[in-house]
């Protein structure tokens, strides 16, 4: 298959994933009991926060799995299968964002721990699916159509692959220490991904020098 077909599926699971993100906001504020006031709005910021993080991790991972699809002109079969391992994660991302939204606030009433551990796991899978695509990618370039042999430089691999220590790391905070501090990590690794990605198809036979 060619991998442009793969690419347009994927495209739309992402941008189905990340427009229901918003339907956590639309209820903020339209309680017809009470009125809108700034303290109302302010209370929502859990919704805020963790769609923005959600956001920024669908927005990053849609980048880069640009970038790895560019490196080839084919897909197989096990290609497939771990990319829609990779989409299985990626499209429940709004349920524990849902959930970090409902059970986390100022005071983390009972809850707030599981919310942030279940939104943690979910990242952690979906970061462990994308390493594995991206190390099927490399190894098998050749046979897939791409130019060259995408090496394999260890370096290069755990720059990019270091986020899913931090995803663990935050995971067990949340569940030990603070979930309030376990979003705030996950952010952060939105953040990182930002600056770190996978090399341009040009490029990639010389990542990591």
């Amino acid at each position: 298959m060619d991998s442009r077909r793969a690419e347009s599926f994927s495209d739309g699971v992402f941008a189905v994933a990340i427009t229901i993100l918003v339907f956590n906001l639309l209820t903020i504020g339209n309680s017809k009991t009470s009125a809108l006031t700034w303290d109302t709005l302010a209370a929502s910021w859990p919704s805020y926060f963790a769609y923005v993080v959600s956001f920024v991790t669908i927005g990053i991972m849609w980048l880069n799995h640009h970038g790895m699809l560019a490196q080839v002109r084919l897909v197989d079969r096990p290609l497939l299968v771990l990319n829609l391992a990779l989409l299985l994660g990626i499209v429940a991302l709004p349920f524990p964002t849902a959930l970090v939204a409902e059970h986390l606030t100022g005071t983390q009433p009972p809850g707030a721990d599981v919310a942030v551990v279940v939104y943690g796991i979910n990242l952690i899978v979906i970061s462990a699916v994308f390493g594995s695509t991206w190390l099927y990618v490399a190894r098998h370039a050749r046979g897939l159509g791409g130019s060259s042999q995408v090496r394999i430089v260890s370096w290069s691999t755990l720059r990019f692959t270091a986020g899913n220590f931090a995803y663990i790391a935050g995971t067990l905070i949340a569940a030990f220490v603070s979930p309030i501090a376990g979003l705030v990590i996950f952010g952060i690794v939105g953040v990182y991904y930002i600056f770190e990605h996978l090399p341009a198809a040009g490029d990639a036979g010389d990542a990591g020098g």
